[in-house]
C-alpha cells in the first residue's frame, strides 16, 4: 500500500487526482489502487475524463461513482474531446489542465504512461508533467493490441477481493466495450497477476506504475 503520510497523523485527507483519456481508462489502469485507498485512507478524489460522449459519458459517470463513494468524490469532470484526435486540440486540453492546477494541489496524481502507444494517452501524460511539477505522479498502464507494456518500477499489492471487485465493476459498468476482443476478465486479471508475480505480492496480484521522479 502507498504510504505517503503516517496513518492517522495527516492533518487533512489525501487529495487524489485521477486523469483518464477515455471512460474506462482510470478504472482499468489504477482501479484496484483507487478502491484500496478509498477503503484504507482518508482521501478526497478528483476525477477527470477527457473523452466521454453519449453512452460513454454515462458509463464514465457511473464508473467514478462505483469506484469512489460519492461522499469522497470532490468533483467528476467529463469532457467531450474526440477520441484519437487529442494531439490536434492540445491547446484546449492544456487549458483544462490549467484550470485543474488552480483548483487542486494533489498528493497523488494517477495518469497515463508517456510511452503508451495511444496518441491521446501520451498527450495527457505529457500535460500532466507540464502542469504538476512538484507532485507525486504515477503513470498507469492500459493493456491493448499494440503490445506496449513495459517495465514499471512502482508496485502496489492488492488483495484477491479488491482485484475481483475491480474487474466486476469494469465489466458491469463499461458494457459498450464488451465487443472488444481484449476487454474481458482474463485480460485484466492476467496483467494484475503478472505484476503481482514481479513484486512478490502476498496475494499474487498487484497494479504497477511508472514514476519519473520520486522523492522519499
Amino acid at each position: 500500500m502507498l504510504r505517503l503520510k503516517p496513518d492517522g497523523g495527516a492533518a487533512s485527507p489525501l487529495q487524489i487526482l485521477c486523469l483518464g483519456c477515455h471512460s474506462d481508462d482510470i478504472e482499468i489502469g489504477c482501479g484496484g489502487t483507487v478502491l484500496q485507498i478509498a477503503a484504507e485512507r482518508e482521501a478526497v478524489f478528483h476525477w477527470v475524463v477527457f473523452s466521454a460522449n453519449g453512452t460513454r459519458a454515462a458509463e464514465a459517470e457511473n464508473g467514478a461513482r462505483q469506484f469512489v463513494d460519492p461522499a469522497r468524490m470532490k468533483r467528476v469532470i467529463l469532457k467531450d474531446f474526440q477520441d484519437g484526435y487529442m494531439p490536434f486540440v492540445g491547446a484546449d486540453i492544456k487549458n483544462v489542465f490549467e484550470e485543474l492546477k488552480r483548483e487542486v494541489s494533489p498528493d497523488i496524481i494517477f495518469t497515463h504512461n508517456r510511452h503508451d502507444s495511444h496518441q491521446d494517452h501520451r498527450l495527457i501524460a505529457e500535460l500532466t508533467w507540464n502542469t504538476f511539477r512538484s507532485h507525486l505522479i504515477l503513470e498507469y498502464e492500459i493493456p491493448k493490441y499494440d503490445g506496449d507494456l513495459g517495465q514499471p518500477i512502482v508496485f502496489n499489492a492488492l488483495s484477491d477481493e479488491i482485484c475481483e471487485k475491480k474487474v466486476d465493476l469494469i465489466l458491469d459498468t463499461f458494457k459498450s466495450q464488451g465487443n472488444k476482443h481484449w476487454f474481458d476478465r482474463s485480460t485484466f486479471m492476467a496483467l494484475m497477476r503478472l505484476r503481482g508475480m514481479e513484486c512478490n505480492a502476498p496475494s499474487g496480484y498487484a497494479e504497477a506504475f511508472y514514476a519519473r521522479k520520486l522523492m522519499l
